[in-house]
């Protein structure tokens, strides 16, 4: 969808809410495990706090997850790694 997110520290949009402090763009990957095997997401577009490495996604990102979790459920093997934006 377009969304493109560099790993800079620079322009801080974000403020943590676990402890406040500035979260900057950032890419991440999540493991989720689906009960019949685990899928990893990789390269996922986040914000990340500088102070305690907390990760938090927007809106949007949330719902492209939700919608690649549905989808790899559907055809769930043990263990599914799938590139987020190949995906998104």
């Amino acid at each position: 969808m377009g969304i493109e997110f560099e790993n800079k520290k620079e322009g801080v949009t974000m403020k943590c809410m676990r402890c406040g402090n500035n979260a900057y763009q950032s890419r991440t990957t999540e493991a989720i495990e689906l009960g019949n095997g685990v899928l990893v997401i990789r390269n996922i577009p986040c914000y990340k706090c500088e102070h305690c490495d907390e990760v938090m996604f927007t809106g949007d990102i949330i719902q492209q997850i939700e919608r690649i979790i549905a989808e790899a459920k559907q055809r769930m093997e043990q263990v599914s790694i799938i590139e987020f934006e190949k995906s998104a």
